[in-house]
């Protein structure tokens, strides 16, 4: 049997390919939409593509199962274990294999089982694999996002994202149940492969770690306690604390993922654009996404554009800030940085990427450029001591609770256009997250709707910690 994992970093998010080394079949599990990556590994491998599979209906990426499908001509595989309101649309042009609790199919010598483990969503399915060459036992359990690395897939995304009230609980109630009754009486042996790592908002306390055992999660993971005592009020009050803020547009991967997007037919390749283009482009109001570092943005900027300055966390950030509308994405960075920011963006379904440029001089007047300071954390001590300024924490809820600046004002970056009311524009800004990245978007966000007396803290709330000023938590 042949295994790959392909990690997006970003998204915190892993694909599979699995292939039998003796029919030169494969799969990948959770594909993501640029599926060129697949075809490309498999190529190189000398396996041949024959189908994809889904754990679930996701809510952080926008899956390329369909697209990989249809590419190949081969199988869809899905849950068949759904619920009025989330089944999933649009399949009947496709070969579609809806599986149930126990269903499984083979690949040569590869089998796949599915497992209804329903909590993180109604139908989600995880997938045991056993290697027919080797054993009559499973090796590993493709967990999705129910069991992960340290944690649990957060069971309050149709609730959160998705606006079915009521369901978390229930979710988490049903991924009690799919632990105690499918998980913990596996082999102690058997390998756990997460679909997310360290940094997704799927959970609250991933590992970093890229795979587990069950003997290992069963006996450390901080539901063992719950599962032994058999607490579901207990696992379910826990579970559902403390996780963290839903991303906007999860909502949007939600319905497109259930209902079928629009497919790619290969990987966008962005033109290069000219000055005139550019200008015209800015006039139709299209979204201006400038992937310079922070500190070249502050120093000169179009008006209007967003600083996405850590080109892996473009999908998460991008998918916060800006609205799934007709509007053309227009990019500003190197021309080497384009492909990946395309991925990143057609991952989360934002495909209208018209073009780039590389350098904002020329592509507009020098009297438009606007700039910002960026200040070191003394001098923003200063403004904040004698009252010259407000701080602006950008941070996350989790990170604002566990310490910040006394008087500050916290906003979500994603959240700024949505609390303008709660952000003065009569004073000074002094707006910061940990490392100034977030920050900048935030900035990026305020100069767009006029807000003209801001400054970047990108020492963050440790520096200021670590300078020994005064904090407090919530």
């Amino acid at each position: 049997m042949f295994f790959k994992r392909i990690y997006d970093e970003g998204l915190a998010q892993a694909s599979y390919l699995i292939a039998c080394a003796s029919t030169g079949e494969a799969v990948v599990v959770d594909p993501t939409r640029d599926i060129d990556i697949y075809l490309d590994e498999a190529r190189e491998q000398g396996f041949e593509i024959v189908g994809a599979l889904e754990t679930h209906i996701h809510a952080d990426f926008l899956s390329g199962a369909r697209e990989l499908a249809k590419s190949v001509g081969g199988k869809l595989y899905v849950s068949g274990e759904t619920v009025s309101g989330w089944k999933y649309k649009g399949l009947d042009d496709f070969d579609t294999v809806h599986l149930k609790d126990g269903d499984g199919f083979a690949l040569g010598n590869v089998r796949f089982e599915a497992v209804h483990t329903p909590g993180h969503t109604p139908e989600h399915l995880s997938y045991l694999v056993t290697d027919g060459a080797q054993a009559d036992e499973p090796m590993m359990v493709l967990t999705g996002d129910f069991v992960f690395v340290g944690d649990l897939g957060r069971p309050d995304l149709l609730e959160t994202a998705a606006g079915q009230s009521g369901t978390a609980k229930k979710g988490g109630k049903q991924l009690f149940g799919a632990l105690r009754d499918k998980f913990v009486g596996l082999s102690h042996e058997v390998l756990v492969w997460p679909g997310h790592g360290a940094g997704s908002a799927c959970g609250k306390a991933l590992g970093s770690i890229p795979a587990s055992s069950v003997g290992y999660e069963t006996k450390h993971n901080w539901w063992k306690k719950y599962i032994d005592d058999n607490d579901q009020s207990g696992f379910v009050e826990e579970l559902l604390a403390d996780q963290p803020e839903t991303p906007s547009y999860f909502r949007k991967m939600k319905e497109l993922n259930r209902d079928g997007m629009t497919f790619l037919g290969g990987l966008p390749t962005p033109a290069k654009l000219l000055p005139d283009k550019f200008r015209a482009l800015r006039r139709e109001d299209a979204h201006l996404l400038d992937l310079r570092d922070k500190e070249a943005f502050a120093a000169k900027h179009v008006p209007g554009a967003l600083n996405f300055s850590k080109l892996e966390e473009l999908s998460t950030h991008a998918g916060w800030v800006l609205p799934y509308d007709d509007r053309p994405l227009v990019l500003i960075g190197r021309a080497d940085q384009m492909e990946e920011a395309t991925r990143r963006l057609v991952r989360i379904g934002m495909d209208n990427i018209v073009g780039y440029v590389t350098h904002i001089e020329g592509a507009v007047d020098d009297s438009e450029l606007g700039c910002y300071p960026i200040v070191d954390v003394e001098h923003a001590h200063k403004m904040w001591e004698s009252d010259d300024a407000t701080v602006l924490d950008v941070r996350a809820q989790s990170e604002w609770e566990e310490g910040h600046i006394p008087g500050a004002i916290h906003v979500h970056y994603g959240k700024i256009r949505d609390n303008l009311d709660e952000i003065p524009r009569d004073q000074k800004l002094v707006v910061h997250c940990a490392s100034g990245i977030r920050a900048n978007l935030a900035i990026s966000q305020l100069r767009a709707e006029g807000y003209e007396h801001v400054a970047n803290m990108p020492a963050g709330f440790d520096g200021w910690k670590k300078a020994g000023y005064r904090t407090e938590e919530s």
